[in-house]
């Protein structure tokens, strides 16, 4: 399917070009593509010139081996355009990201899924109602400092009576020097500010719950109804998972978004880095602590817990990051790598399905 978006539109860049020099070898025939849509390991990739599906071979599928190196939306890939015979094009291979979104994938394999790549900022979405939870936007901003994207906390609905001040009370400790802002996806408030985040050839990816208004945000933005949306119910504010893919869209104007389905719960992966970063109050008091590798939790003369006792911290803040720690440090048992195995040998009998699905979409289209 032809299309009118350049690479550059895209993403691409001088360091791109870099990275593809050293990737592409002698292989001309291979094609820089972007990750558009990712459906079961079939891919939707734009070359620039066009839209076309592809997938992963076998070769290349036991050389990326975790389900973390697979391609994911947002990607950067080495295309081989599909023969006469052939219906898609073959991924062959991945290139190196930048900055990305990672959390444990759901299940019970222990392995990581990467949600958005090659991701400059990360709006972390949530709503002003019962969905408002202090201690999940601590987890979504662990791991976006992990994966290195430039995080943001949007307040979604700003429209329903609040006590805003309060909010941005309780907020401060969490989100630091963490950009918040405000905005409602009904009325337009606030979608400059978040325009303002993004700019021409960065790449926004919208995280948070079902019913937090990331599509209805993202249709705002840009200017018709691309993403399907669904009202919530008003008891719980829960909503049902009207995205259900995760899908890079261009923004008019310039810049990139990723829509991605609404996470229950966001299990943590590999973030011991970023702890610090989203928990910086707790590492600058941890300065002061008697030994240099205190855990906070039961150390003699811990600055930290000196400052619970004196209320200069929060007691739930510093119950929470305890917690954290604990289960970013927990190692992944044998057990469950066994059923990751399992579950990747499956894809290769779900791919085919994937493929007949996104035939029949598109054929609605």
């Amino acid at each position: 399917m032809a299309n009118d978006v350049t690479l550059a539109v895209l993403g691409w860049d001088a360091r791109w070009t870099e990275v593809w020099a050293a990737h592409r070898g002698l292989d001309h025939e291979r094609r820089a593509a972007r990750v558009v849509l990712e459906s079961q390991h079939i891919y939707r990739v734009n070359t620039g010139e066009a839209e076309v599906l592809a997938r992963v071979t076998g070769r290349v599928r036991h050389k990326l081996g975790t389900r973390e190196a697979f391609p994911a939306v947002g990607d950067w890939i080495a295309l081989k355009p599909a023969g006469p015979a052939e219906e898609m094009g073959r991924i062959v291979e991945v290139l190196p990201r930048r900055g990305r979104f990672v959390r444990k994938a759901a299940g019970t394999a222990s392995e990581a899924q990467v949600v958005a790549a090659n991701v400059d900022v990360v709006f972390l979405v949530s709503g002003l109602d019962h969905d408002f939870n202090l201690r999940r936007i601590e987890r979504y901003l662990l791991a976006a400092h992990e994966g290195g994207a430039e995080p943001v906390v949007v307040l979604n609905k700003a429209d329903l009576p609040r006590d805003i001040a309060e909010v941005r009370a309780e907020l401060g400790p969490v989100a630091g020097k963490v950009a918040v802002e405000l905005v409602s996806a009904h009325s337009g408030q606030g979608l400059d500010a978040l325009r303002g985040h993004i700019g021409p050839g960065r790449t926004a990816a919208f995280l948070g719950s079902s019913g937090v208004g990331k599509s209805t945000i993202i249709n705002r933005l840009i200017g018709r109804e691309v993403q399907r949306t669904a009202e919530v119910r008003e008891s719980d504010s829960k909503g049902r998972h009207t995205t259900t893919h995760r899908e890079l869209v261009v923004l008019p104007g310039g810049g990139l978004l990723i829509d991605t389905p609404g996470m229950r719960e966001l299990q943590l992966w590999d973030v011991s880095t970023g702890l610090d970063d989203a928990f910086e109050d707790i590492a600058t008091l941890g300065v002061d602590c008697r030994f240099r590798d205190c855990t906070h939790d039961s150390e003699p003369d811990c600055a930290v817990r000196v400052a619970v006792a004196d209320g200069r911290l929060s007691g739930a803040r510093h119950g929470n990051y305890l917690r954290l720690r604990k289960e970013v440090r927990s190692k992944p048992v044998e057990e469950a790598d066994i059923k990751a195995a399992a579950e990747r040998r499956r894809d290769g009998r779900v791919a085919a399905k994937a493929l007949k699905k996104l035939y029949s979409d598109r054929a609605k289209s």
